[in-house]
């Protein structure tokens, strides 16, 4: 009995870490602003799988999805995304071209460019830098960075910046409006789904 009520105490506990955690990492994924985000997390701190089980039996009425991409050592990337933006994003010809150029076949659906995705995580000695394309980063910015090997950019916010400094900066702003907005209904109170107006 004790560790049973051990475990469910650590499981609300780690529920609410894990819900600033997204709070703070993938507000404008979750609100809809921006087709993905990458998170960092520690495999011992979170049950990973059971907490993203969690989170996509709960969010998939908004279409939202968190899927676990790569555990390596001590920390895991779970990679949140928004199923109709990344769809769209997807279907860019230009994002397509620059997938193809890293071995992707035409025409994949999100699962099977996600799995690719994390197959080349695990098995590249660079971090694969098409990531920038499944985070919505401008595609000019994933080109310019991969060319320039992330040297010679104009600035730096939540990504280096090659092309349109003026839209990356509003871009940044309303960023950080959705993080403030979500982590702060979660300081009020609230957990992630309520904030997210999810039952």
């Amino acid at each position: 009995m004790a560790n049973a009520m051990r475990g469910d105490f650590m499981t609300v506990s780690e529920n609410k870490k894990f819900c600033e955690k997204l709070a703070f990492h993938t507000a404008p994924t979750l609100l809809g602003i921006k087709c993905g985000s990458l998170i960092s997390l520690t495999t011992s701190e979170f049950t990973l799988d059971a907490q993203s089980e969690l989170f996509n039996s709960k969010a998939a009425v908004k279409g939202l999805v968190a899927k676990i991409l790569c555990s390596c050592g001590s920390r895991t990337l779970v990679f949140v995304y928004n199923e109709k933006l990344m769809k769209r994003r997807l279907a860019d010809p230009q994002v397509q071209e620059i997938l193809t150029r890293y071995g992707y076949p035409e025409n994949m659906g999100i699962d099977e460019c996600l799995d690719y995705l994390s197959s080349r995580i695990r098995g590249c000695a660079d971090f694969p830098h098409e990531v920038g394309v499944f985070l919505g980063y401008p595609t000019e910015d994933v080109v310019g960075f991969i060319e320039n090997k992330g040297e010679n950019f104009k600035f730096c916010g939540c990504w280096k910046v090659y092309g349109c400094e003026e839209k990356a900066r509003r871009t940044f702003e309303n960023y950080e409006k959705c993080r403030r907005f979500l982590c702060g209904k979660l300081n009020e109170g609230s957990d992630i789904y309520q904030a997210l107006k999810i039952s």
